[in-house]
């Protein structure tokens, strides 16, 4: 692992402090700033990677790369998708189709300690069957048991196939800057983070950055990005700022599966996460839905556990 921070960059690591969303007032002001941020972070960072879930803000995020990047005549760099074995099959699906479509580098993420044993969700696995990593990690987290379940949505789930998982490929692969989808009004965790978020402690995780392009955005402001810029950038004679009200509200020879918008969406998810650990909000689309009734990631298993502190602190996005 390395153990010390590439002193070539020079990034602002207070900047955002203190912001919020509201001092970003428009679509225009928001996709500026992220615009601005991954376009100093494109300039800085001499191996960048973008983590992308498949889910509506990592997507964005991704779009603000692929249009920086092309204005700046660079590669996209790679996307890292997390495999912890317990997606929709539809995520994965959507991951893959559209890494295609889009020509992307896409490097697959997983703990392959758990794929090795021939895992899967639910199997309760003796610690005498992992390996000395394995067991090291949870040892960290203070973990007594003689037995661990594969459950990505509990905490030591959590850590072993999601963070274990990205910090491995983080240092294998040597990138210094990560960008992440992570928006401040998402989850109080996330509410003091700012635009380039400095993970330095080699004791936790591989010494890199966070490039965290979306924190001004809120959900809406999402899925107007989306209507007005990344659906009609992506498909064919869609008309900007078409926002269908169900998946039969599209322009003629339209489905919804020719959209860079996750199927689970259409049907009424506002946030994707394990198969097992989400709930969808309602059975019309996310975007069509009340956003302010009700929280956006109350769905989510790994929410509803308030771990998402503690799982930052350990590298977790």
């Amino acid at each position: 692992m390395v153990h010390t921070f590439p002193d070539y960059l020079d990034v602002d690591y207070d900047d955002g402090r203190e912001e919020t969303a509201a001092d970003y007032p428009t679509l225009a002001d928001k996709l500026e700033k992220a615009a601005a941020v991954t376009a100093t972070a494109l300039e800085q960072y001499e191996c960048p990677a973008v983590m992308w879930t498949g889910g509506k803000d990592s997507t964005l995020v991704l779009y603000v790369v692929r249009e920086v990047a092309a204005d700046m005549g660079v590669p996209v760099p790679p996307v890292v998708f997390i495999d912890h074995f317990e997606h929709f099959d539809e995520t994965e699906a959507f991951v893959r189709e559209w890494a295609d479509r889009w020509g992307l580098d896409l490097v697959v993420a997983r703990n392959e300690e758990f794929a090795r044993l021939g895992a899967s969700p639910g199997d309760e696995i003796p610690l005498s069957a992992l390996g000395d990593d394995t067991r090291r990690e949870l040892a960290r987290l203070g973990y007594e048991g003689e037995t661990v379940v594969l459950d990505a949505d509990s905490f030591e789930g959590n850590h072993l196939l999601k963070t274990v998982a990205l910090n491995d490929a983080i240092e294998n692969r040597g990138f210094d800057g990560v960008f992440s989808g992570v928006r401040w009004d998402e989850q109080e965790s996330r509410a003091d983070e700012t635009f380039f978020s400095p993970r330095h402690d080699s004791e936790k995780y591989p010494p890199h950055d966070r490039v965290h392009s979306i924190l001004q955005f809120e959900e809406a402001d999402v899925w107007a990005a989306f209507w007005n810029y990344i659906v009609p950038d992506s498909v064919e004679g869609y008309p900007a700022g078409h926002v269908p009200e169900t998946s039969d509200d599209l322009p003629d020879g339209v489905e919804p599966g020719d959209l860079p918008v996750s199927p689970k969406y259409f049907e009424g998810y506002r946030s994707l996460g394990t198969e097992s650990g989400s709930a969808k909000s309602d059975d019309r689309p996310a975007w069509v839905q009340d956003l302010g009734a009700s929280a956006e990631r109350e769905g989510r298993a790994q929410d509803k556990e308030d771990l998402m502190g503690r799982l930052r602190d350990l590298g977790y996005m």
